[in-house]
Order: C-alpha cells, then structure tokens, then sequence
C-alpha cells in the first residue's frame, strides 16, 4: 500500500504540528502495515529533521511542491504503474494557507474522489484510517484510537450530491446498523428525507427522524453543517460528491471542507462510497 504525503507549513512548522501529532500517534502502525509514504520535499525534510521513521525504507522523497512534487502525487493516484501508483494521498491542509488552492492541490483530492481513494486531510481522519487499516489486517484493536469508534458519543453527517443520492442510499442501507450506532444523524435537505424514509421503512420510529434535515445545500445546508463541526457537535462527515459536475454552491461546500480541516484533531471526512464501506465493516470488525 503506498500514499502521498504532503502538509501545508503551519501543519510540519512546529513540534505539536498536525504531521507530528499523527507521526506519534500512528507511526507504529505505520511500520506494521508497510505503508508506502511518497513525501513530498519539505513534509520529507520535515520527518526527518524531527527523527520519525528512522531507518523507514517506504518513505520516499520528492520533489518540493514548487518544482511538482504535489503534481507527481496527483500522477500517481491517476496511476502510471508498478511503484508510482497510488492507493490514495494524505494532505494536511491548513484551510487560510494559499497553496491549499492551487490546482495541484485541488486536482489531488479530485482524483483521489474519481478513482474511489481515500483523501485524507486532517489529523483526526490519518489516524482513524490507519487503524481501520490495522483492523482488516487483523492486528489488535489501539486503545489510543477508541475515541474515533465512540460512535454513542458522535454526530455524524450524510451529505450526497445529486448524482451520488442512489450512492447514498445505498450505502446507508447496507450500513444501517452502523450509522444508527451514532447518537445522531444530520443531513442537507433531500439526501436528509431520502435517508428518513429509508430508514422508517427499515423499522424506524415513525415519529422520529433518524436524520435531522438542514437546509438544502445551495440554501445553506453545507454552512449550516459547518458551523456544527466548528462548534464540535459533529465529529464525522460521511460527504459523497460528484467531481464531474460543475457546482452553484462551490464556494459553500469549501466552507465545509475548511471547516472540517480548521478541526484537524477532531474531524474525520470521507468523500468516497469504497473507503466509507471500508470504514463501516472495520467499526464491526472492531466490536
């Protein structure tokens, strides 16, 4: 298994930075697993000028960002073969830094999306996903990651895109165990009633919403569900997009996304279906 490596300055600028925080915390797992780190030039220099993964072969250097290091990433999720194909990218954004809008960074998480794998931009999401990870490798369960399947503590959201609504759907059917295992559900508008018939069909209390509707995405949905994950009232973001079509509400749902990374300790994202049932079958795994 091999992933990008990249952060933005203020996430590698000091010890308590957010590529520190997971190094800690996952490095182990990193080694178990063998994963692949194809580090971009100053997240590299950054690892290593701080002494994590010592010794780690899997590491790789390339270039800095400014002379297309973040590019070569992008190439590589696409796919170009043998070693220099991608299983997904870890990005640590800091959401006010400038480069964290440049094409390069842009079309990373776009084709992560289209090829169904996982984007990974914030501390609490590398985590959770390395010990997903750990668990369909069969390895025991780290005690230091049971606050991410703390399900009972949790709000969680549903979010589709028009052309992923069937996607969502479906997902939410064959998971509906799980998703019902949070202390609450919110959604936008349609996707948010969609997911209630569901779920009244599946025996749910008619009386009540398995998933608390907020406005519409072009009405403000996404910046409503934003405010709740910058208030920490919502800790995970189950978000389907469509990355073929061009998008009214863009500017709302980069709100979202700065929201989720301005919480990068806390805030777990999924953009697609694959990692989110990958996801789903490591919390049963996990029990």
């Amino acid at each position: 298994m091999r992933l990008g490596l990249a952060a933005n300055q203020l996430h590698h600028a000091h010890a308590s930075a957010a590529l520190f925080q997971w190094l800690r915390a996952s490095e182990a797992g990193i080694r178990e697993l063998q994963i692949g780190l194809h580090a971009v030039g100053r997240t590299y220099d950054a690892i290593q000028r701080n002494g994590y993964l010592e010794g780690y072969g899997p590491l790789r250097r390339y270039p800095y960002g400014r002379e297309g290091g973040l590019m070569k990433l992008v190439a590589e999720v696409v796919g170009l073969g043998g070693e220099r194909s991608l299983d997904g990218a870890i990005y640590f954004i800091d959401p006010v830094d400038p480069s964290s809008i440049f094409p390069e960074a842009i079309a990373l998480k776009r084709q992560c999306v289209i090829h169904g794998k996982p984007f990974i931009s914030t501390v609490a999401s590398a985590r959770d996903w390395i010990e997903l990870e750990r668990i369909h490798a069969g390895l025991a369960r780290d005690p230091g990651a049971d606050s991410f399947y703390a399900l009972e503590n949790h709000t969680l959201a549903l979010i589709a895109h028009d052309a992923m609504k069937p996607q969502m759907l479906a997902y939410a059917a064959e998971h509906f165990d799980v998703l019902s295992g949070f202390a609450s559900r919110v959604g936008t508008g349609t996707t948010g009633q969609r997911l209630n018939e569901l779920a009244w069909s599946r025996g749910w209390p008619s009386d009540q919403s398995w998933v608390q509707r907020y406005q519409s995405g072009p009405m403000g949905g996404d910046a409503q569900i934003a405010d709740l994950v910058l208030e920490r009232r919502c800790q995970r973001a189950i978000f389907f997009e469509d990355p073929h079509v061009a998008r009214q509400h863009e500017a709302d749902i980069q709100l979202l996304e700065r929201a989720v990374t301005t919480r990068t300790d806390e805030a777990v994202c999924m953009t697609s279906p694959k990692v989110a049932a990958r996801w789903a079958a490591a919390v049963r795994l996990r029990q």
